[in-house]
């Protein structure tokens, strides 16, 4: 098995997880396990999670080495990340035999005009997008979809050099790095859907079926890298048809791709449609997450799938159940490097995860946000500062901040519009407007929480200060009304009642089996 090396953001201890899961599962059924990673770092290795570690970095001619001396049944490549998974089309051209999903059906999935073609057949919605190699390719691509549009590297991982980009200029500036980032593969452009949510599915497959092991609902609209968005499962915002329509296209992909093992793919809904962001036939990062939220251990299982064992024989039903509320949020290292900017986007920037559990989603998004280390306050001042396009979205959180006792303070623009609808606003001024200023008030403790939405480049720019300001002094800063409106649904379940704690174990008491559909 190849581990997924240094940890680093956007491939780090999730995947060594799904490592040690395999080993464990494997060694349980009587196979020999045999580990290839370079991070003293992880649990993958320590002397007695496999059988045999070969602690060498993950590289061709390395791995070829041990190819030689071991000469196994079978390579798993799916469970280290992106790393591996670059290594899999050539392991197999030299002889390797690869476990699982195939590396042409990974591939498949990385390659976006193949992948495209098979969205077609399967007439699967995907947003417009193109691919590119040149500047001018990217600004024929991008004039076609229209502006705004995402732009990434293939072939990377963490959504490293991805952006969002608002014109020619701007395009052309961005190739030069997508490129350097890249180099052997095409720039991937998508239209960005913006005010979008978006979803990610877990799911296991053995080439006859697909058991959808979770769907997991962003807090944070579209856009934003899936490890850095606050995720709640199960979901408990979508209509019931678009969840039914995800699930059938979770399955028809799975079979297509014919995954054995582990698949997540990434949804957006927008105006009741589903897209296709992306497809991933391998482990991803949200499998820790989602083993224990339904008491399903999916790393295991994926591994004795890929020795050829069938669902059916492991007495699992056609979904697993999730009795309680869980909610991820992502641990941020932003006060290790003051006066960077806080705002999320496409690229990924966070370094951890932690978990919430409750019976209600506000008390399992405000566990999740003490265990981040950024707990909401129960009293005190909300500052509110958002572009025109949200603040008729913002008026009910104002309103439900108000109803609980908190103070509102805005800049000028956001205040005169909450005041016209009747809410009770203080006034303050924007950095660089003023003094005393929205600044001046964080740092003598006068805000106890942010509310900073971004949309289009210059809200995205202008308001950097404030952002800065809320990480050096540790008040909590939201950047998207999703956001800010879980927050309220936490603030309220605050006041009204006690935090209880209890262990996964209690939690999962006696249910694992219903879990299993």
């Amino acid at each position: 098995m190849l581990g997924s090396g240094p940890n680093r953001i956007g491939q780090g201890i999730e995947f060594d997880y799904c490592c040690c899961h395999a080993s464990f599962a494997l060694r349980e059924i009587g196979y020999e396990t045999i580990m290839v990673n370079c991070n003293p770092e992880t649990v993958s290795t320590d002397y007695d999670t496999s059988d045999r570690l070969y602690f060498e970095p993950l590289t061709f001619e390395d791995v070829m080495e041990i190819m030689a001396v071991e000469k196994p049944d079978g390579v798993i490549v799916q469970y280290g990340g992106q790393t591996p998974l670059n290594l899999a089309l050539a392991l197999q051209a030299a002889g390797v035999p690869i476990l699982g999903t195939s590396p042409e059906s990974i591939d498949l999935a990385e390659d976006r005009e193949r992948f495209g073609r098979l969205l077609a057949e399967l007439a699967i919605p995907q947003p417009p997008n193109g691919t590119a190699r040149s500047p001018k390719e990217a600004c024929s691509v991008a004039a076609e979809i229209g502006y705004p549009v995402l732009v990434r590297p293939s072939y990377v991982l963490g959504g490293r050099a991805m952006s969002i980009v608002y014109d020619e200029k701007s395009l052309r500036r961005y190739m030069t790095s997508a490129v350097q980032a890249s180099p052997e593969h095409p720039v991937l452009i998508d239209e960005f859907l913006e005010n979008a949510f978006e979803y990610d599915v877990d799911a296991l497959c053995d080439g006859e079926r697909v058991v959808i092991a979770g769907v997991m609902e962003h807090v944070e609209e579209a856009g934003i890298h899936s490890g850095d968005s606050t995720c709640v499962l199960p979901p408990i915002m979508i209509e019931p048809d678009l969840l039914v329509r995800m699930k059938d296209f979770t399955r028809r992909l799975g079979l297509a791709l014919h995954v054995i093992g582990l698949m997540n793919i990434q949804f957006a809904v927008k105006n009741g449609i589903v897209y296709v962001l992306e497809v991933n036939p391998r482990a991803s990062r949200t499998v820790p997450y989602v083993s224990k939220s339904t008491g399903v251990p999916l790393a295991k299982i994926a591994a004795r799938l890929m020795v050829g064992e069938k669902l059916k024989d492991l007495g699992l039903g056609n979904e697993l159940v999730v009795r309680h509320c869980f909610v991820k949020s992502p641990v941020f290292p932003f006060n290790k490097f003051l006066g960077v900017d806080t705002i999320l986007g496409p690229e990924m920037k966070s370094t951890g995860e932690v978990m919430g559990i409750a019976d209600s989603f506000g008390v399992a998004f405000a566990k999740a946000q003490i265990a981040a280390g950024t707990p909401l306050p129960r009293h005190g001042t909300v500052f509110l500062s958002v572009n025109d396009n949200d603040k008729e979205t913002l008026l009910p959180i104002a309103r439900e901040f108000a109803a609980l006792g908190l103070r509102l303070i805005a800049t000028s623009g956001t205040q005169k519009f909450l005041i016209s609808r009747g809410l009770d606003v203080g006034f303050v001024f924007k950095a660089g407007e003023g003094t005393p200023n929205v600044v001046d008030a964080i740092r003598n403790g006068e805000i106890d929480l942010v509310i900073n939405t971004p949309l289009g480049r210059k809200s995205r720019f202008d308001e950097k200060p404030i952002r800065r300001a809320s990480i050096q002094y540790a008040v909590p800063c939201i950047t998207t009304l999703s956001g800010a409106r879980a927050a309220a649904n936490a603030i309220g379940a605050l006041q009204r009642e006690p935090l209880m704690v209890r262990s996964l174990q209690e939690y999962h008491c006696n249910e694992t089996a219903d879990a299993r559909g």
